[in-house]
């Protein structure tokens, strides 16, 4: 099964089980992306959120029309600064943005639950090195890439390049066959493996 991919300069498709790093500057605008990718050839979609709530993830979703019906989101913020939780049927929480044990399982969880074609977003890893580490950053990466394969999904890595050193960059980079690079004008490079 290949997913149609709507991201200027990257292939027009992609197989199931395939990874794609965003690599970014801090001040980047990763919003446009990360929305096309959700917006085409999906019937659902997972935003595992270490970087903002999940109230802002579904004003970002509103912004740039994206369908919410499709859409669930793993909130890692929320419980951990003591934000009040809303219960909704399309949002889960873990402890803490470094609670890697839960994000595994409310990822696998989706991907379980859910049928046709799925995708997934991390916004972000850096977020997750920040809080754990970043051994703990590259073994979410590739179990998370595992149960991609597994489950015939593709997701998206958010990946800041200002806060790592090169050989950390160089290191996430080993694991993505496609590795989208958006600079600080807004344009976008893209490698592909595939």
């Amino acid at each position: 099964m290949d997913y149609q991919l709507a991201i200027e300069n990257a292939p027009k498709t992609i197989p199931a089980g395939t990874g794609i790093l965003l690599i970014h500057p801090s001040t980047g605008e990763t919003d446009r992306i990360d929305t096309d990718f959700f917006k085409t050839d999906t019937d659902q979609f997972l935003v595992i959120s270490t970087r903002t709530t999940a109230r802002e993830v579904t004003q970002k979703l509103e912004y740039y029309d994206v369908n919410e019906d499709r859409a669930e989101i793993l909130d890692t913020l929320s419980v951990e600064r003591g934000y009040s939780r809303r219960r909704r049927d399309d949002v889960s929480y873990v402890s803490a943005p470094d609670d890697i044990k839960g994000i595994i399982e409310e990822t696998e969880k989706f991907l379980t639950e859910n049928e046709g074609k799925l995708k997934l977003s991390l916004d972000s890893v850096t977020e997750l090195a920040y809080y754990a580490d970043v051994e703990s950053a590259l073994k979410t990466v590739d179990q998370i890439t595992s149960l991609l394969k597994e489950h015939d999904a593709v997701g998206l890595f958010h990946l800041s390049k200002e806060v790592h050193d090169d050989d950390v960059l160089e290191t996430f980079r080993e694991r993505f066959l496609i590795i989208i690079e958006l600079s600080e004008d807004g344009s976008v490079s893209v490698e592909s493996k595939i």
